[in-house]
């Protein structure tokens, strides 16, 4: 039973505390009731101290409300769909991760939609009170002449002085209403380029680290509202403006501002609203395969894929016209015989429909969207020297549709974030190295020859987004001595790596020194170990990982007898992980010592927590003892690895085959103190279980 059922069942003066505690909205009790698993699984109190953790919490909460608010949707609950978005967004405004600048930013867009909401009034009722003017003036008018045969020579001049007094009036209103309607599309202006060229801009950026694992907070909703209130005013304007050219058939007359000045601002309207919806079409969800959500932009020929456009302007009318979005692949290729070509297969053309019921804009998702490779009748893959490999070739996905509302047609395109097309899940890390790579340094997003001179990555950048790699997939970043380690075998050993930079090659495709593959598959493949077989210990902190041979023995020399920790191996591709510990001998000399690195196929058949358990060495007279005591820096080892331990032998037994009676423990015989350093082959008590070796070294 969950923490929250148990908290349901309290007595009455309980539940009246638990109401207390939930009266604010700002985490309702909808959300505890809904998401109790979810809430109840996660380490808040570590994400207390941990910026980075609390921020992957946010965001995940962020997820977790949009996948309740996507059943209800499902389940056509309404105002359980309605209440879930308005909590996202009240969140949102309370927790949103934000910087200061670009908080007083979004006060400052904010203010100015306000103004503008304001302005469109203040035109409306300018327009209202001389709509009123110009009845008085017409209404007068053609009573002077309804009368004027019959009126006396003085009658007339005088009515005539009355009337052209009015019409005086009434143009110099006119200009002013002009005057104001020029105002506001000056407003609109500036806010809208500060909507694209700043906001969206900015989420476009957000967006792209997003792909490659930043935890940022990429949900368009703020951005839908302020496009929005932006088209609805520029929309309401537009009307009043069609409303002043009616005002200016009845009534005109020589010089008539509506003649002159009105046409002019009614296509500086148009193109406004144009600017603003062209804009508003993006790419809210990039091209991603179903069981690769963790490397978006990498896409492998004849598997699905999913993409989802969006419209940020929400106009219930739309919903009324039918837009289909059509799908494409390399509009506009660049020349090259070797530049592959793709045809996309499944339902490439869709209507848009109303994402949130009435309550939100439009969008089309597309979920079963496929890439062919064209064959090539003249060349091929490599007919052109100069052609890219197949993971460093950029595709762009576009995607078109048309709107017609009101007397506007608009064409509309978008496009995708460049991609990457595989053939085989051996490219698959390569393929997403590109993808960090370009979406780490490359701000012109449709740049699809980035890789024919791949600019150098500084290590300020490069950090950052290895650190991604890690808190995207597990709930852990790199600390800055894990990414000095890391910078350390990259750039050799430097007081500081601030100002140092690595080039593409030496990144993802040259070998590490005395080794057969890239620092980038090196990192992969622990990345891969962790998420399989070590994802707890190493969420917990318990993994010290990076950390070179130097730094290990520094950290172990100086604490007594048994304190150990772990660090992933420097020589396995796919990923291995070794623990050191330090001895004191009677002499006084101390030792460091560490077992030969477990890999996914050790670690296949027993967990790391129970090979650090029952790990032994073979003392004198073949006495096994326990060399593991301490976790560094000083905590007893089965406090730090207890609860990962397996509840009992049969748990044990049960984990690997429930026939096997007897359990696995790791034993290593101890070198004898008086010779050489060498390496001797772990004992167990299976015979296909091949277990590392034991090496010392000073």
């Amino acid at each position: 039973m969950s923490q929250w059922e148990k908290l349901k069942q309290l007595d009455t003066k309980y539940l009246e505390q638990l109401h207390t505690l939930y009266q604010d909205e700002t985490f309702p009790m909808d959300l505890r009731e809904y998401l109790a698993h979810w809430i109840e699984s996660q380490d808040w109190d570590k994400a207390e101290t941990n910026y980075s953790l609390a921020t992957i919490h946010y965001q995940n909460l962020l997820d977790q409300i949009n996948n309740q608010y996507s059943r209800f949707m499902q389940e056509k609950l309404f105002v359980c769909q309605h209440n879930f978005k308005r909590y996202r967004r009240n969140i949102q405004a309370v927790m949103g991760q934000t910087h200061p600048v670009d908080f007083e930013r979004h006060q400052n867009v904010e203010q100015k939609v306000i103004a503008l909401k304001v302005s469109v009034q203040a035109c409306e009722q300018e327009l209202k009170f001389l709509e009123e003017q110009q009845d008085e003036f017409d209404f007068k008018f053609k009573t002077y002449k309804f009368q004027e045969s019959n009126s006396s020579e003085k009658q007339k001049q005088e009515e005539l002085k009355v009337l052209q007094s009015m019409l005086n009036v009434l143009d110099n209103n006119r200009k002013k209403v002009l005057e104001k309607f020029g105002a506001f599309l000056g407003e609109a202006e500036m806010l809208l380029s500060m909507l694209v060229k700043e906001e969206l801009a900015d989420w476009k950026r957000r967006q792209q680290k997003a792909c490659i694992g930043a935890p940022l907070n990429v949900c368009l909703d703020q951005l839908e509202d302020w496009f929005t209130a932006c088209a609805v005013c520029l929309f309401q304007v537009k009307r009043l403006l069609k409303k002043l050219e009616e005002l200016g058939d009845k009534v005109t007359y020589d010089k008539d501002p509506f003649k002159i000045q009105r046409p002019t601002l009614e296509k500086h309207a148009k193109n406004l609203l144009t600017t603003l919806i062209k804009s508003a079409f993006v790419v809210e969800n990039q091209p991603c395969m179903p069981l690769q959500s963790k490397m978006p932009l990498v896409l492998r020929t004849s598997s699905q894929f999913a993409v989802k456009p969006r419209l940020l302007v929400k106009l219930s009318e739309v919903g009324n016209h039918l837009m289909k979005v059509k799908a494409c692949i390399d509009k506009n290729p660049p020349n090259g015989k070797g530049y592959r070509k793709f045809n996309i297969l499944g339902t490439y053309e869709k209507a848009m429909n109303m994402m949130e019921s009435n309550f939100g804009g439009l969008c089309v998702d597309f979920r079963h969207l496929q890439l062919k490779e064209r064959k090539s009748v003249i060349g091929g893959k490599g007919s052109n020297e100069a052609s890219l490999i197949v993971t460093e070739e950029l595709h762009l996905i576009s995607f078109e549709t048309e709107l017609v509302y009101q007397d506007l047609n608009i064409k509309l395109e978008t496009c995708t974030l460049p991609v990457v097309v595989i053939s085989n899940a051996s490219q698959l890390l390569s393929g997403w190295a590109s993808v960090v790579w370009y979406n780490m340094l490359c701000s012109d997003l449709q740049n699809i020859m980035f890789f024919s001179n791949p600019p150098l990555a500084p290590w300020s950048q490069l950090s950052e987004a290895l650190s991604w790699q890690f808190s995207s997939n597990t709930k852990r970043h790199l600390d800055p001595e894990q990414l000095n380690m890391l910078a350390e075998k990259l750039f050799g050993v430097q007081e500081n790596y601030a100002d140092c930079c690595i080039t593409w090659a030496k990144f993802s495709k040259e070998n590490l020194p005395k080794q057969n593959f890239s620092f980038w598959l090196w990192l992969q493949g622990i990345l891969d170990l962790i998420k399989k077989y070590l994802e707890d210990i190493w969420n917990d902190g318990n993994i010290i990982g990076f950390l070179s041979k130097k730094r290990e023995r520094s950290l172990l020399k100086p604490k007594p007898t048994g304190t150990f920790l772990l660090r992933f191996s420097e020589s396995c591709r796919d990923g291995g992980i070794t623990f050191s510990w330090v001895e004191h001998l009677p002499n006084g000399e101390s030792k460091i010592r560490s077992v030969q690195p477990y890999t996914k196929a050790h670690l296949n058949n027993i967990p790391l927590s129970e090979i650090v358990r029952f790990y032994k060495v073979m003392a004198d007279e073949n006495v096994p003892e326990h060399p593991l005591l301490y976790l560094y820096p000083n905590i007893p080892k089965d406090e730090a690895f207890g609860k990962y331990y397996l509840d009992s032998e049969a748990d044990l037994q049960l984990k690997h085959n429930k026939y096997l009676r007897t359990r696995l423990i790791v034993v290593s015989e101890r070198p004898p103190t008086d010779i050489s350093p060498g390496m001797m082959m772990d004992e167990v008590l299976q015979d296909d279980f091949p277990l590392p070796d034991l090496m010392d070294w000073l």
